[in-house]
């Protein structure tokens, strides 16, 4: 077996959210990684993670075959973090989701590269009305037939300190009256620490996964949408009304704030309010690992990660939502 240390990884979206804890978990196992991304100057946050010289950014942009081919060249094993929860200008669902991936699963086999990790969604599903749903499970068909030892990983909602679901509800606390409930709040969800979700990915590269397999991941516990809400409320120790949306008019709402995101070219929309009809489409369903995955031990538990709660982790980073900061006293609960 060649030492970590003799090992490049090349990783496809290591400077974004998930990306810098693979990057950290992959350092830590004395792997040199090659970090794949549009702009590597944006990516020298990630070198003190590892060791003089240990982490490396390349260029390379997924609608360009040849940069894509040339990061790919020379490594040990692959990992493909790259994904989108909302299409913008070129960046499309299926630009990134489906074509960018086969691009990198395709560049892998020219190269001989078999270690290839990559991480998908739960909710994948090539007959779902989501088109997010749909082009993650077309993505995953393109990598197979690339490269059948592909190992891809199915996250449910993932949290961490630098998220896009409990940061950006505790921001429009901080200016709404009231959160809204899509969908009365009652879609389920299996929220995964990024952490734990990074380990698994490392546990991948490592062999220690089971190749050509689809692991599903989700955190210890079950949570609706109301129950997450009330978590982040109590966190940011903020009381707002819990307004119940049904589907019908969230899907309303967001089409009209998707016409003016267009309209002002996305300078009038605030980030924390961008809502798209995709993703109410995408909350008309249940976000949890399958009975499938767990009756064959294709889960964190499997992998022998025990997964964080949420209670745990998001507390050390929600703090800076509260009037005082981390100085102020929670309120009771």
């Amino acid at each position: 077996m060649i030492p970590a240390s003799e090992q490049v990884v090349t990783v496809f979206g290591g400077s974004g959210f998930l990306g810098r804890h693979v990057v950290r978990a992959l350092a830590k196992r004395g792997y040199r990684i090659r970090v794949a991304v549009r702009r590597p100057d944006l990516a020298n946050f990630l070198q003190p993670l590892g060791n003089v010289g240990q982490i490396h950014a390349v260029q390379a942009n997924l609608r360009f075959p040849e940069s894509v081919d040339h990061a790919v060249k020379g490594s040990n094993a692959v990992v493909n973090l790259v994904g989108i929860l909302a299409e913008s200008g070129r960046q499309s669902f299926n630009a990134v989701q489906v074509n960018g991936a086969k691009a990198i699963a395709e560049a892998a086999k020219r190269h001989g590269i078999s270690r290839f990790v990559h991480v998908s969604a739960i909710g994948a599903d090539a007959e779902s009305p989501s088109v997010y749903a749909r082009t993650k499970a077309a993505g995953e068909a393109a990598i197979r037939a690339a490269v059948s030892e592909a190992i891809i990983l199915r996250p449910s909602i993932v949290y961490g300190p630098e998220d896009d679901f409990f940061n950006r509800f505790a921001a429009l606390a901080r200016v709404m009256p009231f959160l809204p409930l899509i969908g009365g709040g009652h879609t389920k969800f299996q929220p995964v620490f990024v952490g734990d979700v990074a380990e698994a990915v490392a546990k991948a590269i490592d062999g220690a996964l089971k190749a050509g397999a689809t692991y599903e991941l989700g955190g210890p516990e079950v949570k609706t949408f109301r129950e997450l809400m009330q978590i982040t409320l109590k966190v940011a120790n903020r009381k707002r009304v819990l307004l119940p949306l049904p589907f019908p008019l969230a899907r309303l709402q967001a089409g009209l704030f998707e016409l003016i995101d267009t309209v002002s070219f996305g300078l009038l929309m605030p980030s924390a309010l961008r809502l798209t009809r995709d993703q109410v489409t995408l909350l008309e369903r249940d976000n949890v690992v399958s009975d499938e995955a767990k009756n064959n031990g294709l889960t964190l538990e499997g992998m022998g990660v025990e997964g964080e709660t949420v209670e745990a982790i998001v507390p050390s980073y929600l703090y800076r939502f509260r009037k005082a900061g981390q100085f102020e006293r929670m309120a009771d609960a």
